[in-house]
C-alpha cells in the first residue's frame, strides 16, 4: 500500500504515491525521471545523491521519499534559470574543468552551491573541507575547487 506525499519539486507542484520503503533517490529519478541526481555508493559515502531540502543539501539515498512530504526539494535540473543560461556554479565547474567524467558532477555543484549559500567567502581549506562528503575519482579536486570560488564570484558571494 503506497503512502501519497506532495512537495515542490524544483518549483513545481507533485504529488505522487510512493512505497514507504521508497528512498528520495529512487523517488526522484525513478517516479519524477530526474535522472541528474546519481546513485553512487547507497552508503551516503560519495555525495553523487546530493540535492537541495528545504534549501539545504542532503544525500538523497539517506531519505525515504515520505520523509519530504511538504519540502522544497530542488535537483541538480533545477538551478538553472528558465532562460536556459548555466547556473553560476555550473559555468564555473565548465569553465575551471572542474570535471572529468561528469559522474560526481552534479551532487558537486549542489554542495558547492550550498557551501556558498550558507559560507560565502570560503578559504581553499574551507572548500575542501565541504566537500569532504562528495567523491571524485577523477580530478584530484584542483579544479573543483577553482570553480567553487569561481561559481561564488559569479553567485554574487
Amino acid at each position: 500500500m503506497g503512502t501519497k506525499i506532495t512537495l515542490q519539486v524544483n518549483g513545481a507542484a507533485v504529488t505522487k504515491e510512493v512505497e514507504p520503503s521508497t528512498l528520495l533517490v529512487e523517488f526522484i529519478r525513478e517516479d519524477l525521471r530526474l535522472t541528474g541526481t546519481h546513485v553512487g555508493c547507497d552508503t551516503a559515502q560519495c555525495g553523487a545523491c546530493t540535492v537541495h531540502l528545504n534549501g539545504r543539501a542532503i544525500k538523497s539515498c539517506s531519505m525515504l521519499a515520505v520523509q519530504a512530504e511538504g519540502a522544497e526539494l530542488t535537483t541538480i535540473e533545477g538551478i538553472a534559470p528558465a532562460n536556459g543560461d548555466l547556473h553560476p556554479m555550473q559555468a564555473a565547474f565548465k569553465a575551471c574543468h572542474g570535471l572529468q567524467c561528469g559522474f560526481c558532477t552534479p551532487g558537486m555543484v549542489m554542495s558547492a552551491i550550498d557551501l556558498v549559500q550558507h559560507h560565502a567567502h570560503g578559504t581553499e581549506a574551507e572548500i575542501r573541507h565541504h566537500l569532504e562528503g562528495n567523491l571524485c575519482r577523477c580530478t584530484g579536486y584542483q579544479n573543483i575547487v577553482k570553480a567553487v570560488q569561481q561559481g561564488a564570484a559569479g553567485m554574487g558571494a
